[in-house]
């Protein structure tokens, strides 16, 4: 099989890489276009400089030919387990372990942490220590607000695409990555492993008071987290198609076409307006919303017409806000409750109120710093899909994201002279449809297994499962419910969903978890108390339970089962 376009070389010195926390953001192959226009300099820059800005490590402790931090390998994106477990071992008050659980969740083939030379590091340990204790006290993520109104101007300073040639799309769209990914994905890296400062504080206490549980119930009910706003909307606009019989019949007859039929008849009226006021806010979000190829809300409004059609069905019961609000009052009592047991411990005492703010303030900021960077990314996108548009119209492509099949310095080929590399396009899409294809390793240690060895997606064996039987996960949002489970593999085509089911997923993104609001439960494939798909569920209240291994094969459509999250396990009660 012919090798994938783009990738990385492994590490000596960090040679443990994995899938989990990155599949959820980067779930397909990586396209050449973005591999080659960021991920070598910006990516693999920015989270350098985080990691340095931590004090976890210095600059010149990574190669300066070779990516270390992530990698593509065999056209999937990976993250370097080794590094993240060697901050943990360096960081006061973490460990290996503790990263792998935060991070990663539980899944097979993962080897335990063995240390290694330079892995321990005083200076390092006393460096982070002093980033934590401004942790601790922080009041505000400032930064994280600053980038907020750049990109916010950035989207209000767009130009008139449409006006613009294809060469000047293209030197606005490549400007946007050059002048402001590194530090945007910078700050959210540096955010992201912050947040899970407070978090290993919470979590060593609440086990100290034989509470481990209580530790994701006071990360739950934030507040202003970006990642889950969308979802709060969406249940707004799918309240008023359901308390309108015209609105209602006018999705009875199916999302395709719909904005045409409502435009057309004169339902649509009043959830129009508000539908385009929903895009102009959250259009950046969508399916493997990294990739700029990739379409979004605002690209493909259809994808989140099919989120609002699933929500328009469910009882008011199941309200995002409300799910919120019994999070934030859980938080609360549990918080006071755990507070009172340590009365007579006022340093322990301290330092658990201080991780209980500290880690609400950081959840928060995590999913504000990676929202800054979908934003930025989507202006460069909405650039290059008129680009791609332009293409497909006059017969040079076949899908507007087709440009991201190409390398940075093919582009002005490409715009020179599009019929030379019609082949190269139609070749590669042919590649990426092999690669996207085959399953590829969770988890790796030294040089990854050769592509032509992986098998294909959901063809390898899986251990049978019968009533009684409880698979075991990761605890990701609490609560208990039993209902029917249904398995959906694209977010794309929510229909089999139906309201206060269970979710079956493979991996989720945020842009999946507008479906969470409909669904009883969600049981994810893989994921971990930190992955974005976590947080948000935490956030809009839904039981959930990451990291149960092939579930989506395992678990059959329509099967009964009982999804605690407080236990992170899945019993099944009944068999379609």
């Amino acid at each position: 099989m012919q090798p994938w376009i783009v990738g990385s070389e492994p590490s000596e010195r960090f040679p443990l890489w994995t899938r989990a926390n990155v599949g959820e953001v980067f779930p397909d192959p990586v396209s050449p276009l973005t591999f080659s226009l960021a991920m070598p300099t910006s990516a693999e820059g920015g989270w350098r400089d985080a990691l340095v800005r931590i004090g976890a490590f210095t600059h010149d402790e990574f190669s300066p030919d070779n990516m270390e931090t992530l990698g593509v390998f065999g056209g999937y994106c990976y993250l370097n387990a080794a590094v993240t477990r060697i901050l943990g071992e360096r960081a006061p008050g973490l460990s290996a372990q503790a990263m792998d659980d935060l991070f990663f969740g539980a899944q097979p083939g993962i080897p335990p942490y063995e240390p290694a030379p330079g892995d321990q590091n005083e200076e390092r340990t006393a460096a982070i220590g002093a980033t934590f204790q401004w942790a601790f006290g922080v009041e505000e993520i400032d930064y994280a607000a600053a980038s907020e109104q750049r990109v916010a101007e950035l989207k209000a300073a767009r130009p008139n695409l449409d006006a613009m040639s294809n060469e000047e799309l293209w030197a606005y769209g490549k400007d946007l990555y050059d002048n402001h990914f590194r530090q945007l994905f910078s700050e959210h890296i540096f955010t992201t492993f912050m947040s899970s400062v407070p978090v290993g504080a919470l979590t060593q206490i609440c086990e100290a008071v034989g509470r481990p549980a209580d530790a994701m119930k006071i990360i739950g009910g934030v507040g202003d987290v970006e990642s889950a706003a969308p979802s709060m909307a969406m249940w707004r606009l799918g309240r008023t198609v359901a308390a309108d019989p015209a609105l209602s019949a006018a999705f009875d007859a199916g999302v395709p076409g719909l904005l045409e039929r409502l435009s057309g008849n004169g339902a649509g009226g009043g959830f129009l307006d508000e539908f385009d006021a929903f895009i102009d806010q959250f259009g950046s979000r969508g399916p493997n919303e990294w990739e700029s190829r990739n379409h979004t809300w605002e690209t493909r409004p259809e994808l989140a017409l099919a989120a609002i059609d699933r929500m328009r069905l469910a009882d008011d019961s199941q309200s995002p806000e409300l799910g919120q609000q019994r999070m934030a009052e859980e938080r609360e009592r549990v918080v006071a409750e755990i507070s009172a047991m340590l009365e007579g411990d006022p340093e322990t005492q301290g330092t658990f109120l201080a991780a209980a703010r500290a880690a609400t303030i950081f959840q928060a900021g995590r999913e504000r710093t990676k929202t800054n960077n979908i934003k930025g990314i989507h202006e460069a996108r909405v650039a290059f899909h008129t680009i791609g548009r332009r293409m497909v119209a006059d017969g040079f492509c076949q899908e507007d994201g087709d440009y991201g099949l190409l390398l940075v310095d093919e582009f002005d080929q490409w715009l020179r002279d599009p019929a030379s590399l019609v082949d190269t396009i139609n070749e590669r899409r042919a590649l990426y449809d092999t690669y996207n294809g085959i399953q590829e390793p969770f988890v790796f240690h030294g040089e990854q297994p050769d592509p032509e060895s992986w098998p294909r997606k959901g063809e390898s064996e899986v251990a049978a499962i019968g009533v009684g039987d409880v698979l075991q996960g990761f605890p990701g949002c609490p609560g208990e419910v039993t209902a029917v489970a249904r398995v959906v593999l694209d977010p794309i085509d929510p229909t089999a969903l139906g309201p206060g089911e269970i979710l079956v997923a493979p991996i989720t993104d945020p842009s999946w978890t507008p479906l969470f609001v409909a669904a009883g439960g969600v049981i994810v494939d893989v994921g971990a108390a930190q992955s974005h798909a976590m947080i948000v569920s935490r956030e809009l209240g839904i039981a959930c339970v990451p990291s149960v291994t092939e579930a989506t094969r395992r678990i059959p459509d329509g099967a009964t089962v009982t999804v605690n999250g407080d236990a992170g396990t899945v019993t099944i009660v009944a068999l379609p």
